[in-house]
């Protein structure tokens, strides 16, 4: 049996894509559709996938697949086809990158989940056939006019940062699960205004306007193909754009530019900047703002102390780090998290 995962470290991937010149087509794409064995389907995909040089990560669950990779742009009509002819991805929509180096992903990960987005809704009556409307780019334009409009961005605070909507609401919560039942809440004695959610690719906004529908609520929307496909939409019809700044992406660009707006900070010096790093320090991993002054200054770290355990020894390095769990410093940032550690940042300066 032929093997299905990945053989070669993670290092050595990235460090052969960086120095691959070979044009590629960074993507997203979902569907909510019922899998009866997402075991048996993961390899399946995995199979062909990788055959086809696709690159990225994808989840598969008994609720349908959720997927952000990149392929080789010579195989990209090939990997269509593949997609098309599987049952309920026919003509499934692809949400081609708005600002795209090809250096998204440099390696194809499929996993097998219980849900293609944690949502934690416990209720057996919940269904994804009971959604809101679609709003395309020109829809969405119109809505944004209308005073009887509630635009809800479903996406994390260090998402919205840097990023959206005109008068869009931020629910202020770092996990989808959370930002449901929340979403409830704040728009309860509002349930005649039209509300339109929105989110990266759609996939969140999706299902969160069949929550909000679950929970009683009549004029429910959600941008189709979410901020990346009014992004392209925009740009094809030539619509003003009623979303500013930039839209934050889970993979190595961290961002896409929509517009040339800056309505972010940088975390370390306060001045105008919407520019993603992740810390240098492997034992922290920090996500956060930070301009090219602050990133000479602190050696690409988050602070003083991260800034001198990267000059330490390896094996020293590796000490500090034992017993430190630093998996939910990455793409978790809520402003609770972030804000003691800016604190202490500013001491340092």
């Amino acid at each position: 049996m032929p093997v299905l995962h990945n053989r070669i470290s993670s290092q050595e991937l990235k460090q052969k894509l960086m120095e691959d010149t070979t044009p590629r087509t960074t993507l997203s794409f979902y569907q909510y559709f019922p899998i009866q064995n997402p075991q048996e389907f993961r390899d399946y995909l995995y199979k062909n996938l990788v055959a086809l040089e696709v690159l990225g990560r994808i989840y598969v669950a008994k609720e349908g697949i959720n997927a952000q990779i990149s392929v080789a742009s010579a195989h990209f009509e090939e990997m269509k086809n593949f997609l098309y002819q599987i049952p309920y991805l026919e003509n499934l929509r692809l949400n081609v990158a708005v600002d795209d180096d090809g250096k998204s992903f440099w390696v194809l990960k499929i996993k097998v989940r219980d849900k293609i987005v944690a949502d934690g809704i416990g209720d057996p009556n919940f269904s994804m056939e009971n959604k809101g409307g679609y709003v395309n780019a020109q829809q969405m334009n119109t809505l944004l006019n209308d005073e009887h409009t509630v635009v809800i961005d479903m996406r994390n605070h260090y998402e919205y940062e840097v990023g959206h909507f005109q008068n869009a609401l931020e629910i202020p919560s770092d996990t989808f699960r959370e930002q449901l039942p929340m979403a409830v809440e704040m728009m309860k004695g509002k349930e005649d205004k039209n509300i339109i959610m929105y989110c990266t690719g759609g996939i969140r906004c999706e299902k969160a306007s069949a929550y909000m529908l679950h929970n009683g609520f009549k004029n429910v929307f959600h941008l189709e193909g979410g901020i990346i496909n009014y992004a392209q939409q925009i740009k094809k019809e030539n619509l003003p754009s009623k979303f500013i700044g930039k839209n934050f992406v889970f993979d190595n660009r961290l961002g896409e530019r929509i517009t040339e707006d800056i309505i972010a900070t940088c975390h370390q010096c306060g001045n105008k900047c919407d520019t993603h790093v992740n810390c240098k320090n492997d034992g922290c991993h920090l996500l956060f703002i930070q301009c090219k002054e602050c990133a000479e200054a602190f050696n690409d770290c988050c602070s003083n102390e991260c800034k001198d355990t990267i000059h330490l020894p390896i094996e020293r390095q590796k000490e500090i780090r034992k017993g430190v769990d630093n998996g939910n410093m990455v793409f978790n940032k809520s402003k609770s998290r972030l804000r003691p550690r800016l604190n202490e940042i500013n001491k340092e300066k």
